[in-house]
């Protein structure tokens, strides 16, 4: 009965639309009492037979039956000849338009429409050319490619064409000036998202029908204006992610008849646009994106009378908004900071959007009287007071997260019957909110109250329901229960419950709802206990549980499932053999469990998709895999932290967009991976407490890890000298262009990683993409300090402690300009402390204790802050801070300790330091770096055992 619906309301649209109609010389497909030419039916039923289509909307094979095609589904018909002229086939086909097809037999059609099919890839044939008829030609979204040679022979050929519609279509091999030959009788030409490249013609602004003008998204897509003055009939021009230099001054004074104006994210030259000039009958307007500055020109959008949807999202903008105020005749006006008059109240706007901007101070009361306002969009900004009451009941989206907002939720919001989408996430409101007050908003299709101050309850909750609910975003709001509600909210795709203060198991009606509608669901960062047993969602895509108290063991999503994390929990067992059916996963983050058993093969196998693999504290044991295969995308393998064993499989060698590869602290038995130095991306090398043994030697690869950032040796049998050659193409800590504060990750996960960082090891739950340091403490390098490390000028830390190190301490050290901090203690240096290491004024931790160092130690900047310990060991230093005071002609003692008391332990025997020290000049990288953008230090750096 459904489909018979459909089907009804298909041919009812059908009637009403302008490709469908009748005219004086067209009869509709569903009225015409001719009979079609038999040679365009036959053309037809071939073309549609070249084709699959979707069987659950199969309108032609339903309806193209009998003798006249003129009837015919999407069909039109001239009257007096009954040849085919219109052809309307948007209806899912998939397969190739060959140049022998029977499509061009329809040598008198006027109107094609093949928009939003599946032609994959097929190029469009010069054979388009031949309509000479055609006036309307729609290839939009359907998957097709065009060259320069079909190009040019439609636009030579179809002489009548009004309207042409490439949008999607790949053109990134067509030569843009070739559109300079279509027809003066254009009226439309849209060629969004066609990967144009090049020059455009100056002469399509010219064109003297031309009314719609759509390059959106050509990002390589360059020309301008013409120069001299023209008049332009365009209504719409959208220049959008274009490259093409938009002069104002032109723009205003040659497109007189603009309506909607798009240009986001463009290449302005000349002028700010402080003006609008001619553009009167402007309706709608998008300047977003493109970094300008200073106060809003609020009195040159708001006296546009016709102007309804005014987009600066995404620029620099300042300030605050205009306030009303009532002139002598009583007459309300929009007065800016300084009293001057902007303009009238815009009754008119039915949206305004200004998110990523820096407004600050108050949202003004006339924003919530605005009697056609639809769509306010004020996120990302630095408003602060209390949310205005909204007396208009027109709003339909209302977003105004991620400000400095306070106070109560209005009462006012409770009562917006056509609210759809309400965001008021990431501000500082407060005050307990019963769930009931939304009882209301029956449209509701998005509600987002996260990261507040808000307590929410469920109390008075019965029959409450939200049938179209798609999406509820109540992180941290205080939940102590589960919703109940929840059960009466069929078409539920989202829900996130995280960071709230649920102490409960999963209930098993939660594990019952949404079986078919929920893609994602986020529990993290509560207390749930107990068993989650099986899940049965069946399109989940999301699932993060992580942070809880769940036990016994490892449950599976569905193979639709691309991000699955349960971390931090209390799982047993082993995998299931069911993870393989995984097939989809992008992240899987089963870290800090108690999981156990073997590694299934099968997770490398289905790394073609895997993007980030953490399994580390757990109990695993075995082998790790040798299963990653030709193409894979992993990008972050974790394993630290278990029982693995044996060599590394080579088979790492596949993963070409490798990053992140940490091993620490298992039983693996192997030479140094020399072979891992090719692998192009690698940034993260991880090591420490195995069983690596014997010389590292010298590169294989003429560039060896050119993007290693970290690496982490420690607690090996390494043996040799240290590895030169290696130092000396470390490029990312010579030179890089990260400045900026990033991290390393994607979407929705980050990478993070345990470095032993002045002392500590310490996880870094970011880890900055400008971060640095090299740990090859307690092994058994021998021979002396390379120079050459002096050039890592990156570099923030670096331990040799704990080897049998000889000869002096390089000067060159005093170039690491970045370096916090330098361990070389426990080895058998001599010599002086250089003085160039005064210089090092980033300097917090030094240690270089029992070494054979004498002579006295350098003061100044850094060095009257360490203390004793820093020294400890070196019977011939002297000076500050120790007690032996230095001689007019210091000399080394009569004898050093023997080599016996300074034989390597295999073990950490200096004294582990804490976080943060009282003095020295910069905040240390564990603090500084990991927290400058982040109000909770806690959840980004925490102090771990060293193993």
């Amino acid at each position: 009965m459904g489909w018979l619906c459909l089907l009804f309301l298909l041919f009812t649209t059908c009637q009403f639309n302008s490709t469908c109609s009748s005219s004086s010389n067209s009869s509709s497909s569903l009225s015409s009492g001719h009979l079609c030419h038999p040679h365009d039916s036959s053309a037809l039923l071939q073309f549609k037979n070249s084709f699959s289509v979707d069987t659950s909307f199969d309108i032609l094979t339903s309806f193209w039956r009998g003798e006249d095609c003129c009837t015919w589904f999407g069909v039109t018909c001239e009257k007096v000849t009954g040849h085919v002229i219109g052809l309307d086939l948007n209806f899912s086909l998939r397969g190739k338009i060959h140049s022998n097809s029977s499509l061009f037999f329809l040598r008198h059609l006027k109107r094609l429409d093949l928009s939003g099919n599946d032609f994959e890839g097929s190029p469009i044939s010069s054979k388009f050319g031949g309509f000479v008829s055609m006036t309307h030609l729609d290839l939009s979204e359907s998957n097709v490619t065009l060259d320069t040679l079909s190009l040019n022979r439609i636009v030579q050929n179809l002489t009548n064409l009004r309207e042409l519609d490439l949008a999607e279509v790949d053109m990134s091999s067509v030569v843009p000036d070739f559109f300079k030959n279509l027809s003066s009788s254009l009226t439309t030409l849209r060629l969004s998202w066609c990967n144009l490249q090049g020059k455009f013609p100056e002469s399509i602004f010219r064109l003297p029908n031309l009314r719609v003008l759509d390059l959106r998204g050509n990002e390589n897509l360059t020309g301008s204006f013409p120069k001299s003055n023209w008049s332009s009939p365009l209504e719409t021009l959208d220049l959008s992610y274009t490259r093409i230099s938009v002069d104002w001054h032109h723009l205003t004074r040659n497109f007189k008849c603009l309506r909607d104006l798009y240009l986001r994210n463009c290449s302005f030259v000349g002028s700010y646009p402080l003006f609008l000039g001619n553009l009167t009958q402007i309706m709608w307007l998008d300047l977003s994106s493109n970094s300008f500055g200073g106060q809003i020109p609020w009195s040159f959008f708001l006296n546009l009378e016709r102007l309804t949807q005014l987009y600066l999202d995404g620029n620099n903008y300042v300030g605050q908004f205009p306030e009303v105020e009532s002139n002598s005749t009583g007459i309300a006006s929009l007065y800016d900071f300084s009293k001057q008059l902007v303009g009238p109240i815009p009754r008119h706007l039915t949206i305004l959007s200004l998110v990523g901007n820096q407004l600050n101070g108050t949202i003004p009361s006339w924003l919530g009287s605005l009697p056609s306002l639809e769509e306010l969009y004020l996120e990302s900004n630095q408003l602060s007071g209390n949310i205005i009451e909204f007396q208009s009941r027109s709003l339909i989206l209302l977003y105004l997260s991620d400000n400095k907002l306070h106070g109560l939720i209005p009462r006012s919001i409770f009562e917006l019957e056509n609210l759809q989408y309400l965001d008021l996430s990431s501000n500082n409101l407060s005050g307990t909110v019963e769930f009931e007050k939304f009882s209301k908003l029956q449209s509701l299709s998005y509600l987002g109250l996260f990261s507040n101050h808000l307590s929410l309850s469920f109390n008075y909750l019965s029959n409450n329901s939200w049938p179209q609910l798609s999406t509820l975003a109540l992180s941290s709001c205080n939940i102590s229960e589960f919703p109940y509600f929840l059960r009466a909210s069929p078409n539920l795709e989202m829900l996130n419950l995280s960071h709230n203060r649920i102490q409960a198991d999963i209930p098993k009606w939660l594990l019952d709802f949404g079986k078919d509608s929920l893609k994602s669901l986020d529990l993290s960062h509560n207390s749930l206990t107990g068993n989650v047993g099986h899940l049965r969602w069946k399109n989940l895509q999301y699932l993060d549980l992580r942070n809880n108290s769940l036990q016994g063991e490892l449950p599976i999503p569905s193979p639709s499932t691309v991000f699955f994390s349960i971390s931090n929990n209390q799982l047993t067992g082993e995998i299931p053999p069911t993870i393989c059916s995984l097939t989809r996963l992008e992240i899987l983050d089963l870290s800090n469990n108690k999981l156990s058993g073997k590694i299934h093969q099968c997770i490398g196998n289905f790394s073609q998709s895997l993007s980030v693999l953490d399994l580390r504290n757990n109990k695993f044991h075995g082998m790790i895999p040798g299963t990653f295969s030709k193409g894979n995308i992993l990008r972050n393998l974790d394993l630290n932290g278990n029982q693995l064993e044996g060599s590394l499989p080579q088979t790492l060698l596949t993963c070409r967009e490798l990053e992140v590869l940490d091993l620490g602290n298992n039983k693996i038995h192997d030479t140094f991976p020399n072979w891992l130095e090719s692998l192009p991306k690698l940034q993260v090398l991880i090591l420490r407490s195995n069983k690596f043994y014997c010389e590292i030697g010298i590169p294989e690869t003429k560039f060896p890890f050119l993007k290693l950032r970290i690496m982490d040796l420690s607690y090996n049998r390494f043996s040799g000298l240290l590895p030169t050659k290696y130092f000396e193409h470390l490029t990312a800590m010579i030179n890089s262009q990260e400045h900026e504060l990033k991290y390393m990750g994607e979407g929705y996960y980050q990478d993070s990683v345990a470095v032993a960082i002045k002392g500590n090891v310490i996880e870094m739950t970011k880890i900055l993409t400008f971060f640095t340091a090299i740990d090859f403490s307690n092994n058994s390098f021998r021979g002396e300090i390379p120079n050459v490390i002096g050039k890592l000028k990156l570099l923030k830390g670096l331990n040799f402690s704990h080897n049998e190190l000889t000869g002096t301490i390089p000067p060159s050290f005093g170039d690491m300009c970045n370096l916090e901090w330098l361990d070389l203690s426990s080895n058998r240096l001599f010599g002086d402390i250089p003085e160039e290491l005064v210089n090092l004024t980033s300097l917090e931790k030094f240690n270089v204790s029992e070494n054979r160092l004498v002579g006295p130690i350098p003061h100044g900047k850094q060095f009257d802050t360490f203390e004793n310990d820093s020294y400890s060991g070196n019977v011939g230093l002297c000076g500050i801070p120790l007690a032996k005071i230095c001689g007019p002609h210091q000399s080394p003692p009569s004898s050093f300790q023997q080599d016996g008391d300074l034989e390597h332990e295999n073990g950490f025997d200096w004294k582990v330091v804490l976080m943060g020290y009282a003095s020295g000049v910069v905040i240390g990288i564990s603090v500084g770096y990991l927290v400058l953008s982040n109000r909770t230090p806690d959840w980004l750096v925490k102090v771990v055992g060293i193993k």
